[in-house]
């Protein structure tokens, strides 16, 4: 087990330093290609948890399915139209009783204004500083790291949901 990840983590460390060196935009190209990872794995979460499960938080102090896309929804807003200096979406703010439908739907829509906000993103500005959130300065390269670690989280608490009841997250299937 430990050989098999020892080898996929050098091949992975091996092909993002070529890649870095292919490319005049190692950042914002890195940030576009996880963006496009974590949208297929979130989306595929999102529907594979089935709409009666969508109220599920494993306890009381934790959000549910349903705020798990929400916050996905509005955090890919936010960060994204900050990166790209874009405003955000003009879209009604998703509820928790929306139902499943509506919720899956607006994770959709803010990776697809992702997508194409961080389309036009490159380097040049990495060092420019503005104000992320709750009166926090950060600069465009935060937001980015920001945004590719806050992916990963809400995956994880996806897959975690997933697994306690019983289903297997997306990565964890068989293709």
């Amino acid at each position: 087990m430990m050989k098999g990840a020892f080898t996929f983590f050098m091949l992975l460390a091996c092909s993002s330093a070529l890649f870095a060196q292919e490319t005049k935009n190692p950042v914002s190209s890195a940030v576009r290609e996880i963006l496009t990872r974590q949208q297929k794995n979130l989306v595929a979460a999102a529907e594979e948890m089935p709409a009666d499960k969508y109220d599920y938080k494993p306890t009381p102090q934790q959000m549910s399915f349903a705020h798990l896309t929400i916050h996905v929804t509005e955090t890919n807003n936010l960060l994204c139209a900050k990166i790209s200096d874009t405003p955000e979406p003009k879209a009604p703010e998703p509820k928790e009783t929306d139902g499943k439908d509506k919720l899956v739907a607006a994770v959709k829509a803010s990776f697809d204004f992702c997508t194409a906000a961080l389309a036009k993103v490159d380097d040049s500005k990495l060092g420019d500083s503005f104000e992320l959130f709750g009166g926090h300065t950060g600069t465009r390269a935060m937001a980015m790291f920001i945004l590719t670690n806050a992916l990963a989280d809400h995956y994880s608490v996806a897959a975690m949901y997933l697994r306690l009841n019983g289903m297997l997250p997306p990565t964890a299937q068989k293709k």
